[in-house]
C-alpha cells in the first residue's frame, strides 16, 4: 500500500517536471529540425553551438538546482516561510552569471578557430552563439525560480514557464528562421534570437508570479508576505553546496563539448551533423527522465528535512523503476526503427547521413538503463547536499578515462563513429556504478545542508 502511495506521489509531483523537461527536448529539436532546409552545417552550427552555449548556462544552472535542496528541505522542517529568500539567492547569482556570460561573447569565434570545424561552419555557429549566450541570465533565472517551487511542492510552475518559452520559440523560429510576417529570413541566427526571446518570456512569466505570490499554497500554507533578510554568510552556504553541483553538471558536459569539438570534428561535417542529430534525439528520452528524478529529489529531501532518512531508498527505487521504463521503452524504439527517426533530419545530401546516424542512434539505446541509473542517483545525492563527492566522482570518470579514451579511440585507433559511441556508453554506465556506490555507503546522512539556526 505504502509503495502505491508513494508511486502517485512521485508520478503527481513528477508529471509538469517531465513535461517541463519534453518542452525542452521539443526546443533543441525544432531548432535543429527547422534548419534543416539549409543544410548539414546549419544542423551542425544550431545544433552544436546550441550545446557549446549551453556548457556556460550549466555551471550557474547547476548551481540554482541547490536552492531545491534547501526548500525542501525547509519544507520537510516545518519552516516553509524561510524559503523566500532563497528564491532571492538564486536570482541573485543568475544576473551574476548573466553579466559573465555577456563578458564572454568576445572569446567565441577565438575559442571556435582551436577546433577543427570548417569556414562556414565556425562562421555559422559563432553568430548562434552570441546570440544565445544574451540568455544566461534568464534561463538560470527560470531554473531557481522553478526549483524554489518545486521545492515547495508545487512543480506545475516551471512547467507553464517552459510552455510559454516553448511557444514563443516555436512561432517565433517560424518567423524568424524562414522570414515570415515581413521578418528577415535570418536563418540559424534565427533560431538563436527566438530560443533567446523565449528564455526572457518565460522569466518574466515566473517574476511576475513569485511578485504574485501565485502557487506559492500548493502541498501547504504559502510563506508569509516579509522582508526577506537576506544575508551574505546565507549566500556564502548556498554557493557553497550548490557550486559543486554546478561544477559536477559542467564538468559532464565540458568533456562532452570536448568530445565533440576535438573528436567528432575531425569526423567531417556530415558525421558532426549526424551525431547532434542522435544527441537531439535522446534528448527526448534524456530530459523527461531528468524531471522524474528531479521530482524524486524533492520527495528525498523533504524526507532528509523532516529526520526520516530511512524513507529516502524506498522512494528512490519507485524513482528507478519508473525512469528505467521509461527510458528503456525509449531505447527500444531508438533500436527498432532508428533510420525512421534520422531521415526527419535527411537533407538528401548524402546517404551516409542517415546510415551513420541510424547506427550511432542504434548504440545510444544501450546507455539508456545506465542514463536512468545516475540521473536519479546523482539527483538525490544532490537533495541530500552530497555533491562535491560527485563532483570529484565526474570529474575523474569524465576527465582522465572519457575524453582521453575517445581521442585515443577516434584518432589513433580510427574508430570512427561507433568507437566514439561506444566510449560514451561505457563513461555513462561507469558514472552509474560510481553514483550507487556512494549512494550505497550512506555517507550522505551524514551531510548538513540546512544550519541548525534555520530549522
Amino acid at each position: 500500500m505504502q509503495s502505491r502511495a508513494s508511486l502517485k506521489v512521485l508520478l503527481i509531483l513528477a508529471m509538469p517536471m517531465v513535461l517541463s523537461r519534453a518542452t525542452q527536448s521539443v526546443m533543441t529539436f525544432a531548432d535543429a529540425l527547422m534548419v534543416e532546409h539549409l543544410g548539414p552545417q546549419a544542423i551542425a552550427a544550431s545544433a552544436t553551438g546550441g550545446f557549446n552555449a549551453f556548457l556556460v548556462m550549466i555551471l550557474p544552472m547547476g548551481t540554482v538546482f541547490i536552492v531545491q535542496s534547501f526548500v525542501a528541505q525547509l519544507v520537510g522542517a516545518g519552516d516553509r516561510d524561510a524559503t523566500p529568500r532563497f528564491a532571492w539567492y538564486g536570482l541573485i547569482i543568475s544576473g551574476i552569471a548573466g553579466v559573465i556570460s555577456i563578458g564572454l561573447i568576445p572569446a567565441i569565434d577565438p575559442l571556435l578557430l582551436l577546433a577543427d570545424f570548417s569556414p562556414g561552419l565556425r562562421e555559422q555557429m559563432s553568430s548562434y552563439m552570441e546570440l544565445r549566450m544574451l540568455s544566461v541570465a534568464a534561463v538560470v533565472g527560470v531554473e531557481a525560480l522553478g526549483n524554489w517551487y518545486g521545492g515547495l511542492g508545487n512543480t506545475w510552475m516551471a512547467l507553464a514557464a517552459s510552455l510559454i518559452s516553448m511557444a514563443v520559440d516555436l512561432f517565433l523560429n517560424w518567423v524568424l528562421i524562414y522570414g515570415n510576417l515581413g521578418a528577415p529570413e535570418m536563418g540559424v541566427d534565427g533560431a538563436a534570437l527566438s530560443s533567446t526571446i523565449g528564455s526572457f518570456v518565460g522569466l518574466a512569466f515566473l517574476l511576475v508570479a513569485f511578485w504574485r505570490r501565485w502557487g506559492m499554497d500548493i502541498g501547504g500554507p504559502a510563506p508569509k508576505r516579509a522582508p526577506p533578510h537576506l544575508s551574505f554568510k546565507e549566500l556564502r552556504r548556498v554557493v557553497r553546496f550548490g557550486l559543486p553541483n554546478g561544477v559536477n553538471w559542467f564538468l559532464d558536459f565540458a568533456a562532452f563539448q570536448l568530445f565533440i569539438n576535438g573528436v567528432f570534428s575531425s569526423l567531417g561535417d556530415e558525421m558532426l551533423a549526424a551525431f547532434n542529430v542522435v544527441i537531439a534525439i535522446n534528448s527526448v528520452s534524456f530530459m523527461p527522465a531528468f524531471g522524474l528524478a528531479s521530482a524524486g529529489a524533492i520527495l528525498a529531501g523533504q524526507s532528509i528535512g523532516a529526520g526520516h532518512h530511512d524513507d529516502v531508498w524506498p522512494q528512490v527505487k519507485i524513482t528507478l523503476k519508473v525512469a528505467g521504463v521509461w527510458m528503456g521503452l525509449i531505447g527500444a524504439l531508438y533500436f527498432v526503427s532508428p533510420e525512421s527517426l534520422l531521415r526527419l533530419f535527411d537533407t538528401g545530401s548524402s546517404s551516409s547521413f542517415v546510415t551513420v546516424g541510424a547506427t550511432m542512434l542504434v548504440i545510444s539505446a544501450a546507455w539508456q538503463l545506465f542514463d536512468a541509473i545516475g540521473i536519479t542517483l546523482s539527483e538525490t545525492l544532490r537533495a541530500a547536499g552530497d555533491t562535491t563527492w560527485t563532483a570529484v566522482a565526474r570529474l575523474v570518470l569524465a576527465w582522465v578515462v572519457f575524453v582521453p579514451m575517445g581521442f585515443v579511440v577516434v584518432r589513433y585507433w580510427d574508430g570512427g563513429p561507433v568507437g566514439a559511441m561506444l566510449c560514451l556508453v561505457g563513461y555513462i554506465a561507469l558514472l552509474a556504478a560510481a553514483f550507487a556506490y556512494r549512494f550505497k555507503s550512506g555517507a550522505w546522512r551524514k551531510i548538513q545542508l540546512i544550519e541548525p539556526k534555520l530549522v
